[in-house]
C-alpha cells in the first residue's frame, strides 16, 4: 500500500488532498499543528506537531519513510506576510527545504524512494516579464511570501540533482467554499452573502485592478498527485490560462447573489492596499496538459459561484439554528 506523508491537513487544499488520498486507497499520515483545527478525514493518522520543530519532524519522516510527501503547510496570505515576513520565510521557505532534506535522508537510510510535492505559488513570478508564465519564466517575487515560496522553489531543484524525486507544484490561485474568510475572494463571497441576507449593506475591498488566474481547488490538487506519480520529476505551473481582475470577481459574486447594482455596496479602503502588488499573474499549464494529462474542469463564474452559493446556505442554515432556538417548546 502506497504511504503518503502530509503537512497542512486543515487547510483548504490540505483537506481536499487528504480525501484524494483516501479514495485511492492510501495510507495517509498527516502533520497537523496544535493550534490548527483537527482535519475532519477519518482514516488518517495524525501526528501532532510544527514544521518548525525540524528535529521533531525529520525523525517523524525517517521512521514512516513515506511514498509520497506532500508538503502544503505554511501561512497562506500574501497580505499577512508582509506583517510577519521573517515568519513567513522560516516556514514557508526554510522549513520547506528542511523538509526536502528529511526525505532524502528517509529515502538514503531505507533505500526506498520517496517522492516529494512542494506546493509552490504564482507568487514567486511577481512583476513577472511576460504573461502567460511558464515553468521558464524568471523569479523575481515583489512581496515576503513570494520571496518565501521562491527559496524553496529553487531548492527544488537543487533536491532532484540529489536523486529526490522532487517536483515544484506553481499553483495559481485556486479557490473553493472551503477557503478561508481571511482570504479576499471568501471575504468578497461571503459579505456578498450577507448583503443578499440584508445582514450587511458594504463590502471593503482595496485594489480593484489586480488580475490573477483563479481556479477549482480539488482540480489543483489532483495536479499534485500526478505530479507526485509520474515517471519524471519536473516543475509544472497549474493554472487555467485565463485572467480575470478583483473587480471581475466581485460582479460574478454579486450577480450569483442577484444583485446587479453592485458597486453601491463596494468600498475602497486604503488599508487594504499591499505594499506591492503584482499587476497580473496568469500561468501557462501547457507542460501539466502534455504530460500529466491534467485539465482545469471549473469555470472561472462556477467557481464563485459554488462560493456564493455555500455561504447563502450557511447563514439560512444559521437562521434557522437562530429560529428553532428561540420557539417555545411546547
Amino acid at each position: 500500500m502506497t504511504r503518503a506523508f502530509v503537512t497542512g491537513p486543515s487547510g483548504q487544499d490540505g483537506s481536499y488532498l487528504i480525501e484524494r488520498l483516501l479514495a485511492d486507497g492510501v495510507e495517509v499520515h498527516a502533520l497537523a499543528h496544535p493550534d490548527d483545527p483537527a482535519p475532519e478525514a477519518p482514516g488518517v493518522e495524525l501526528h501532532s506537531g510544527d514544521l518548525l520543530d525540524l528535529e521533531r519532524t525529520r525523525h517523524l519522516l525517517v521512521d514512516l519513510v513515506p511514498d509520497e510527501v506532500y508538503n502544503l503547510a505554511g501561512l497562506s496570505s500574501v497580505a499577512r506576510s508582509w506583517d510577519e515576513p521573517d515568519l513567513t520565510g522560516r516556514v514557508n521557505g526554510l522549513a520547506a527545504v528542511a523538509l526536502m532534506e528529511s526525505a532524502r535522508l528517509a529515502q538514503e537510510k531505507s533505500g526506498r524512494a520517496v517522492r516529494f510535492v512542494q506546493a509552490s505559488s504564482a507568487e514567486i513570478f511577481g512583476e513577472a516579464d511576460r504573461s502567460p508564465q511558464d515553468e521558464s519564466t524568471p523569479v523575481r517575487p515583489v512581496n515576503p511570501y513570494g520571496v518565501a515560496k521562491a527559496y524553496a522553489h529553487l531548492a527544488v531543484d537543487v533536491y532532484r540533482r540529489r536523486d529526490l524525486h522532487a517536483v515544484s507544484a506553481i499553483l495559481y490561485n485556486h479557490e473553493s467554499p472551503r477557503r478561508p474568510t481571511q482570504f479576499v475572494t471568501r471575504k468578497i463571497t461571503s459579505s456578498v452573502a450577507a448583503i443578499a441576507r440584508g445582514q450587511a449593506t458594504t463590502l471593503a475591498l482595496g485594489n480593484l485592478d489586480a488580475r490573477r488566474d483563479w481556479g477549482w481547488a480539488p482540480d489543483y490538487v489532483d495536479a499534485l498527485v500526478l505530479a507526485a506519480r509520474a515517471d519524471e520529476a519536473r516543475d509544472y505551473v497549474v493554472a487555467t490560462g485565463v485572467a480575470h481582475s478583483v473587480r471581475d470577481f466581485v460582479a460574478a459574486a454579486f450577480a450569483r447573489a442577484g444583485i446587479d447594482d453592485w458597486e453601491a455596496h463596494v468600498v475602497i479602503d486604503p488599508a487594504f492596499v499591499r505594499p506591492a502588488d503584482a499587476t497580473e499573474l496568469v500561468g501557462d499549464s501547457s507542460r501539466a496538459r502534455r504530460h500529466l494529462g491534467w485539465e482545469p474542469t471549473t469555470p472561472f463564474a462556477e467557481i464563485v459561484g459554488r462560493m456564493v452559493e455555500a455561504d447563502l446556505t450557511e447563514l439560512d442554515l444559521e437562521e434557522q439554528g437562530a429560529q428553532s432556538a428561540s420557539s417555545p417548546i411546547r
